[in-house]
């Protein structure tokens, strides 16, 4: 497989992070080695749009951001942009988060503390259609495989304990008055952590969102 480097082109990266700073500190090193910066967002939203515009060659990807989740946002983009790679760049190294990102689509993972030379060799590996990790996080999948009674990691790790719950009882068809009967909790709070639900999945209504846990196996 070839990549721009190969054919005399600069890779061109997609720097998505909402910290000022941190986006600054990425293009520095980008330019001193002489890739490309495509674009920069600071939001899902930004991303996924600037991701469908300009069409990069790896986009460097956040998962705590405003708006569009950082999931979503890969997610989106796998589907709409597939060949730009995503490389996960995060202060998570948990397996929730981990896994979550490589079911999204996620090409890489590395964590914010790494190696300028560690983020450059990563960065060229997805841009070729290699799987990278950094060494931490490579350490954590490794453990995972080699422990099978482990849990598989939670679906929907953007939703807390209480609402992954809910999403849990809707999805099994059960009303907000029989969930609020249930978790011993007011109507008006059912109804607030349902309209959290909808918005952290990025879907219209209780409907989507019941479709959305059940094409990942919520049950």
């Amino acid at each position: 497989m070839s990549t721009p480097e190969r054919d005399g082109e600069r890779l061109r990266v997609l720097i998505v992070d909402d910290h000022p700073l941190f986006r600054d500190g990425l293009r520095g090193l980008l330019e001193s080695a002489r890739l490309e910066v495509a674009g920069e967002a600071a939001t899902g939203e930004e991303a996924v749009a600037q991701a469908r515009g300009l069409q990069p060659d790896v986009v460097l990807m956040d998962l705590n951001l405003p708006g569009l989740h950082g999931l979503e946002a890969t997610r989106q983009i796998v589907r709409d942009s597939p060949n730009a790679n995503v490389l996960v760049v995060t202060m998570y190294e948990d397996d929730e988060s981990v896994f979550a990102a490589l079911r999204a689509g996620a090409r890489g993972y590395l964590l914010k503390g790494a190696s300028q030379g560690e983020t450059l060799r990563a960065i060229r590996a997805v841009a070729n259609g290699e799987a990278i990790f950094g060494p931490s996080v490579a350490a954590r999948v490794m453990s995972y495989f080699a422990a099978p009674s482990l849990r598989e990691p939670r679906l929907f790790p953007e939703l807390t304990e209480r609402e992954r719950e809910i999403l849990q009882l809707i999805a099994h068809g059960t009303t907000n008055e029989a969930i609020a009967e249930r978790l011993v909790v007011s109507l008006k709070t059912v109804r607030n952590h349902v309209s959290n639900i909808c918005a952290k999945l990025q879907v219209a209504d209780r409907a989507q969102a019941v479709i959305r846990a059940r094409e990942a196996g919520l049950s």
